[in-house]
């Protein structure tokens, strides 16, 4: 099963909330909520219940706050942006103020660019600076009505660290000061992430804003916040816009408008999403009937988080170096202050960082789910993993921006993994995570957890009507964890790794084409020869293998023309659908047609002809974030793939008046006049293995493997268009531009592999020894192969690529191969 650790992103929604809306949905006809007929009236109604249903969650009433829904905590931020009653500079009026927190979302931080248009000054507050700002103003300043705006959050979402609720008070009373100015401050919570595991309790906590998103907390609906408002500051807010619902009164030939009194009513621009916002109601009877409440919720999440921060924090390498850096601010020993995350980075024994888009490909090899990357929170990653803004901008102009898999530069990471909790997580699966660690990380494969030493298992009773977080009718266990026995204890957690580290010269070898490099050509050693090609008509399926085939200007003719498409059109991979390998296309030149085969089923073609007639249906589909403009196959093959997957699915070929131009990133040292091309690829028209480097990895697989794999095998694993034979390994590595007879390519940067090289291509199975050989062989990365782009001669000849042709390499000196930078995993499907 799936192990599901990314909580602080999203909820889990349970079978029994959908289960209740669609019975809601089939017993009652809900209109909008803006007409009067009865259907209507009972919608708004239903949205009223809400309303106070949300209130009463957050402990207050109608008197104190207001509801107004949003489509998201985002969208909540941006309208306080709009709204907030600020005096901008240059008025005979003292100056507004928006503060922050450095340690605050994205959505958050971004509210500057609207105050910025407003000329209001925005002023970041570090963590630690916010404790030291105690001093109160002089009298004569403290009857200054200049509204300004301080925001926080209650849970960063980065390090699960809990700040203050008494701060909101303390800076509204004016015993707190955010900054020395005079006026009145109000408060900004974002609750978002704070919500999803813990109690907030408004009616001790009046903070003015408090922006949520509801999939946080119930995991369904998504696309629905809102913004609680305090009642005092309520009618200060500014608005300017009015969408549908909103007005009272207004003219269509004049400039008069009247808006409605209900200040939400007034916010909610056109028609809420009002069956969503009727979902919620299910969403807090499911939550209270399945867990008994977010106090129960909040030990629940916290004792998972503390008894895997405490075994995480104590694994050791032989010679005593941690496994992993924990970045947070408090030894997880209080719920009060420490939220159920935990953020760190992965070590090897030498104490250098490894990639977290290493351990993310890992961990999805083990069905587990984390996050990795900033997680949207810029001034925590900065403020936990030393980087300066300069590091920042050096790691934009080297390629990397936020969300991509780009996770070192110079060996220092640009993020980091998490792993949440919520309320469906159980002991088992940070036992799972636990173990998941223990067993890439340390050699002994039956090296177990420190249970006994480590916990006293205890479970709670659930009151009888309440359902409980697992199968068992109780709570999932508490566990206490006993002070100093995994201290006292180190040799529970302390094993010999499986693999030494890399030489010096391993890391030389990863990298991407200078421009002003002076190429070499290679000298002396026996000759390189072309020793298979492959290609792979429908992305993902099997491959192809040929002897000679003829080039076109995306590659190898017909190589990745087409792609498997589930029922919403979102291409099928390898990675959701290891069986997609079983399925072997053939192309027959002579008859213009390819033929699909697969075990069980009678064979099928497809002509090759690029004929799109009346009724095929033009779509765009992604792959890789590069768009293509493909056309459906047809009824007849979608019924064939259907059958075989046992799933609804679609083939689909790339049309050919739109052809995936390259990015830059992949053309590079290539001619700015020459016209890249790329089919339904990840990266680039070629990719490249060597048979002395496969030799080379099969030593090291054999060595972690009962039944050593062949090398066909591996070759086939790794799916390369040409197969070269070279008396060096990862010689290849080297290369700035090779030529094969007439046909010249140039080096574009090494293949990062995924978890499809752990597929068998025989038979679909996974093993997930393959990918963690080859990150231990190639030194904490999972580099294997290179891509190629081709230069197009001009000549009448067609170019062709024959087996046995002899392989000529250009050099580039002083060179270091970075992989392309992209958003994507580089995986060549």
């Amino acid at each position: 099963g799936i192990t599901y650790l990314d909580h602080a992103g999203s909820a889990l929604f349970p079978e029994s909330l959908l289960k209740a809306f669609t019975d809601d949905l089939r017993n009652n006809v809900y209109g909008n909520p803006h007409s009067q007929n009865i259907s209507s009236k009972l919608t708004y109604d239903t949205i009223e219940h809400v309303r106070y249903r949300i209130l009463q969650h957050f402990h207050t009433t109608a008197e104190d706050y207001t509801v107004i829904f949003t489509s998201g905590c985002t969208a909540a931020l941006k309208l306080i942006a709009e709204s907030f009653p600020w005096i901008p500079e240059g008025t005979k009026q003292p100056s507004s103020r928006f503060c922050y927190l450095t340690d605050s979302h994205t959505s958050v931080v971004g509210m500057r660019g609207i105050t910025s248009s407003m000329n209001v000054l925005s002023v970041p507050i570090k963590p630690k600076e916010i404790l030291l700002a105690k001093s109160r103003l002089p009298a004569q300043e403290q009857n200054c009505t200049t509204p300004h705006l301080f925001s926080y959050p209650a849970q960063s979402n980065f390090s699960g660290t809990k700040y203050p609720l008494s701060w909101i008070q303390d800076i509204k009373s004016g015993k707190l000061c955010p900054i020395k100015i005079p006026g009145e401050w109000f408060v900004l919570l974002d609750a978002a992430s704070y919500v999803s595991s813990s109690p907030l309790d408004l009616g001790v906590h009046q903070a003015d804003f408090i922006p949520i998103s509801f999939y946080k907390i119930f995991g369904f609906p998504t696309g629905l916040g809102a913004l609680l408002v305090n009642n005092r500051i309520a009618p200060l807010l500014r608005k300017t816009y009015f969408g549908g619902g909103t007005a009272a009164a207004y003219l269509a030939g004049e400039d008069f408008y009247f808006p409605r009194k209900s200040i939400a009513e007034r916010f909610e621009d056109g028609t809420v999403s009002f069956l969503d916002i009727i979902a919620l109601k299910h969403g807090f009877d499911v939550l209270e009937k399945l867990t008994g409440g977010m106090e129960k919720i909040k030990q629940h999440t916290f004792t998972l988080a503390q008894y895997t921060y405490t075994v995480l924090s104590n694994l050791k390498y032989a010679n005593g170096a941690p496994v992993v850096r924990i970045y947070s601010d408090t030894d997880f020993s209080n719920p009060d202050v420490q939220g159920p995350i935990i953020n760190f980075n992965v070590l090897d024994e030498n104490g250098e960082v490894l990639g977290f888009s290493q351990v993310d490909n890992m961990a999805s090899l083990h069905n587990i789910h984390v996050r990795t990357g900033c997680f949207c929170n810029t001034g925590a990653c900065q403020m936990h993993l030393d980087l300066s803004n300069e590091d920042i901008q050096k790691n934009l102009q080297a390629g990397h921006v936020c969300g991509d898999n780009i996770d070192l530069i110079d060996g220092r990471p640009t993020g980091s993994v998490r792993i949440s909790f919520g309320y469906m997580s159980s002991f088992e699966d940070a036992q799972t995570f636990l173990n998941f660690i223990i067993a890439t990380r340390l050699s002994k494969p039956d090296t177990e957890i420190p249970l006994q030493s480590v916990t006293k298992l205890s479970t709670e009773s659930v009151p009888d009507d309440h359902l409980s977080f697992n199968n068992t009718e109780k709570l999932s266990p508490i566990l206490q964890t006993i002070e100093g026995e995994l201290g006292n204890n180190p040799s529970e957690t302390e094993t010999t790794v499986n693999w030494q580290p890399p030489e010096p010269e391993a890391e030389s070898i990863r990298a991407t084409v200078s421009e002003t490099t002076v190429p070499t050509c290679r000298r002396g050693g026996k000759p390189i020869t072309v020793a298979k090609i492959f290609l792979y008509p429908i992305k993902s399926c099997s491959a192809f293998e040929v002897t000679e085939w003829p080039v076109g200007n995306q590659g190898l003719l017909y190589d990745r023309n087409w792609m498997v498409v589930n029922q919403n059109g979102v291409c099928m991979t390898q990675k959701q659908e290891p069986r997609l390998c079983l399925v072997n296309p053939s192309i027959d030149l002579k008859q213009k047609i390819m033929v699909i085969q697969a075990e069980g089923m009678d064979p099928i073609s497809v002509s090759l002809e690029d004929n799109i007639g009346k009724e095929a249906v033009i779509c765009e589909s992604k792959v890789c974030s590069h768009r293509v403009k493909t056309y459906d196959c047809g009824e007849r093959i979608a019924g064939w793939f259907s059958t075989f997957l046992g799933r609804p699915c679609h083939l689909i070929r790339q049309s050919s008046d739109m052809k995936s131009k390259s990015h830059q990133k992949n053309a590079k040292g290539l001619s700015s006049a020459t016209n890249i091309s790329l089919s339904l690829v990840n990266e680039a028209q070629y990719l490249l293995i060597n048979v002395a480097s496969i030799l080379q990895l099969k030593e090291h697989i054999s060595a972690r493997l009962k039944e050593p794999l062949e090398i066909e095998e591996l070759i086939q694993r790794f799916r390369a268009n040409i197969v070269i034979s070279s008396p060096e390994s990862f010689e290849e590595e080297e290369w700035a531009e090779i030529s094969i007879g007439a046909l010249q390519f140039q080096v574009v940067g090494p293949c990062s592999r995924c978890q499809i090289i752990c597929i068998d291509q025989q038979s679909g199975e996974r093993n997930k020894e393959v990918l963690q050989s080859l990150s231990a062989a190639r030194g904490r990365k999972t580099n294997f192969g290179i891509y190629l782009m081709n230069q197009p001669l001009h000549s009448s000849f067609s170019d062709t690529l024959s087996v046995g042709s002899q392989v000529l390499p250009v050099l580039k000196e002083n060179t270091e191969i970075q992989p392309p930078t992209s958003s994507e995993e580089k995986c060549s499907g």
